[in-house]
């Protein structure tokens, strides 16, 4: 039987059919069916719903984020004098995987190395030997990272940045080819220690395909050639999930940055990717202030409706260490987890269509979780589940709902609800299951 062919969709359109404050990023990467994941090896990505994030390196010594070296224009020799201080005093990598199993992470993602070139293992491919392993600290950091993080029962993920501002060709690589080509042959020989050295990666991360700070991960393939570097990943582990970052289209979408989600369900995999933070930085900084514990619940409970991952980022300081206020918003979130989890972890975004501020929905087996947001204004919604027979409404882990269901939907009465929460969930208990959405192969061209 003949394969069937991706639609074509161009980012005006998407814009147009959502309606969403979604902006997925790197769109029209380069195709290559060979690299494709089938749905089933995304399942337990999509099941997992929440990850943690880590920015950590040479910048948290500093703390003004992790662009201070270009930022700056910090000389070259004076930054790399920081790797000799980038030794954490008694730091063990189960203090970060212990939060994420508090936070309720089922996968984390580490920074490996960023943009300013430095490696947190112990990395032979490395131009000039600038790793943590050969200077301050003696440590391989993603060894100890994914020993530990496979120990706590968590699925493992690699940030790896492509570019590197060491370089000059980075900035003019028709110009400086010999030196850009050098880059480029770090990038894939870091890549192939990062797969091969450290047991199954589960999460392939990249960020910065670009070149010279100009155009886009996809208008860079020229040169990185991700057909390829993926290849290298694959041949190692091959049912690593690849995000869309290297200029080839990956296995899931990123949404990047703070801003708030609005629109419909999106019918793809995607993940939002954001900090715990201000997000005026990624990396750490000494006064950035930590978000409301209601807004980051809305803001899960808006990207899950919408069947999407979030993928929460922390930045540890020079020692690894955390914040109390990080760690403690951090655990806030895990325990109203721990209480809601059902109504998160193993769904889908769906059936019904979010109403913004208003309410969502999640769903499995024969169960529909209602997020409402807003219990004033969800009293005059009739939810439209014409193809489906409620037998029961009740609060999650409370007390059964009066409703009443027509030809065109379901009314559900929260009049007893006196102080609602951030997320009241209510669970719609279904004759029959709900139909799962086929997986959609659409192709985000990306062009306007």
């Amino acid at each position: 039987m003949a394969s069937k062919t991706p639609r074509e969709m161009t980012g005006a359109e998407l814009r147009s059919m959502l309606k969403s404050s979604i902006n997925l990023k790197s769109l029209g990467g380069v195709k290559c069916p060979e690299l494709k994941l089938p749905p089933e090896d995304l399942q337990w990505w999509r099941d997992a719903k929440v990850g943690m994030f880590v920015h950590w390196g040479l910048y948290s010594i500093l703390g003004r984020g992790e662009w201070a070296r270009f930022n700056e224009q910090i000389p070259k020799e004076e930054y790399e004098g920081l790797a000799q201080e980038f030794n954490p005093e008694n730091f063990s990598m189960t203090e970060w995987t212990d939060l994420a199993k508090d936070f309720g992470a089922k996968y984390m993602v580490m920074v490996t190395r960023h943009h300013d070139g430095f490696a947190l293992w112990d990395s032979p491919a490395s131009f000039e030997g600038f790793t943590s392993y050969n200077t301050g600290s003696k440590r391989d950091f993603v060894k100890e990272y994914t020993d530990a993080a496979r120990e706590a029962g968590l699925r493992v993920g690699l940030y790896y940045s492509p570019m590197d501002w060491r370089f000059p060709g980075y900035f003019d690589p028709e110009g400086l080819p010999d030196n850009a080509k050098l880059m480029k042959d770090q990038c894939y020989g870091q890549v192939e220690e990062l797969c091969s050295k450290y047991g199954p990666i589960d999460i392939m991360w990249y960020d910065g395909g670009w070149l010279a700070h100009k155009g886009s991960d996809t208008s860079s393939a020229w040169f990185w050639e991700p057909v390829n570097l993926n290849k290298v990943v694959r041949k190692y582990n091959p049912k690593t999930l690849l995000n869309p970052r290297s200029g080839y289209e990956g296995d899931f979408y990123c949404d990047e940055g703070s801003h708030e989600i609005s629109g419909k369900i999106l019918p793809v995999p995607w993940e939002k990717n954001m900090c715990v933070c201000s997000g005026s930085s990624w990396g750490w900084m000494a006064e950035d202030p930590v978000s409301d514990f209601d807004w980051l619940i809305k803001m899960l409970v808006d990207v899950i409706c919408r069947d999407g991952n979030l993928l929460l980022n922390v930045g540890p300081d020079k020692n690894g260490k955390l914040s109390e206020e990080v760690k403690t918003r951090m655990r806030e979130i895990g325990a109203w987890l721990k209480i809601n989890g059902e109504a998160v972890y193993g769904t889908r975004g769906g059936p019904v269509e979010p109403v913004d501020n208003v309410y969502g929905t999640t769903s499995k087996a024969n169960k529909i979780y209602l997020h409402v947001l807003d219990t004033k204004a969800f009293s005059r919604e009739q939810v439209p589940l014409q193809e489906y027979h409620v037998e029961n409404a009740a609060l999650l882990h409370g007390d059964a709902l009066p409703f009443a269901q027509d030809d065109v939907g379901v009314r559900i009465d929260l009049s007893s609800i006196r102080e609602p929460e951030v997320d009241t969930i209510v669970v719609l208990t279904l004759k029959e299951e709900v139909k799962e959405a086929e997986a959609a192969e659409i192709y985000f061209t990306g062009k306007v």
